[in-house]
């Protein structure tokens, strides 16, 4: 029921949401396996927390050796795992049209395979332990399709499918889920879109109306703090001003 002394792993935790996942639960003195591909980044995370139990470590998500390298850390430090946040993301913008292929595959190997990773290789430790909490970032891109973001759109539909399976599959061996649906939100992600044009719109609308990232950061923490007997399947978090 309390996030204090849980051992909990955190990907893309470098920058945005990740980054104030690790500060709020920090401060709650969790017990942080930490990830991302900027391993400066998480250093200099970790020394803003002196006090605090963080262990930093590389991974590329959509690498399946790397991650189950993460999970195999925090098993040889705690000899369990209470949590495992997906988080790592990517965000193009672009119509059908521009036939970017590319683009298309980076997102679903970051954006779902990424999730499959975390999943896989922690799995079997959740099941044998007979507990665990499993949470992704999803999106409000998950739930309403609009023009330009169908890729991504795929991507986070697929994350909130893939999810409920796990739910439906793993709830006898007491394994809750979650996903974390944001709207607009001030991160890093825009750096993710490559069209120029439609990330100077997202910059704008995110300096307009975008929440912050610890307001995403308190709703992962709000998740794992519930009850034993409670599972926050999903959580949808809009900025007030947001239409969509």
């Amino acid at each position: 029921m309390s996030v204090e002394n849980k051992v909990i792993i955190v990907t893309g935790a470098s920058s945005g949401i990740g980054a104030e996942t690790v500060r709020v639960l920090a401060k709650q003195h969790a017990k942080l396996i930490i990830g991302a591909r900027r391993v400066d980044r998480l250093e200099a995370l970790k020394a803003e927390l002196p006090d605090e139990e963080i262990t930093v470590q590389k991974v590329d998500v959509t690498n399946y050796d790397e991650i189950k390298a993460l999970i195999d850390t925090a098993m040889n430090l705690y000899g369990k795992i209470d949590v495992l946040y997906n988080n790592a993301g990517v965000m193009p913008v672009n119509p059908l049209a521009a036939g970017e292929r590319v683009e298309w595959q980076r997102t679903l190997n970051v954006n779902v395979m990424g999730v499959l990773n975390g999943i896989a290789a922690v799995l079997p430790i959740m099941i044998d332990q007979k507990a665990g909490h499993i949470i992704a970032t999803d999106s409000v891109a998950g739930h309403v399709v609009v023009p330009n973001l169908a890729v991504y759109n795929g991507s986070k539909f697929a994350v909130r499918a893939i999810m409920e399976g796990l739910r439906q599959e793993q709830h006898d061996n007491k394994i809750r889920t979650t996903i974390v649906s944001p709207g607009a939100v001030s991160t890093e992600l825009y750096k993710s879109i490559g069209n120029p044009n439609n990330r100077q719109a997202e910059i704008e609308t995110e300096k307009e109306i975008g929440l912050n990232a610890k307001n995403i950061a308190e709703a992962v923490a709000f998740a794992i703090n519930a009850p034993d007997n409670v599972d926050v399947n999903e959580m949808i978090i809009r900025p007030i001003q947001q239409s969509v």
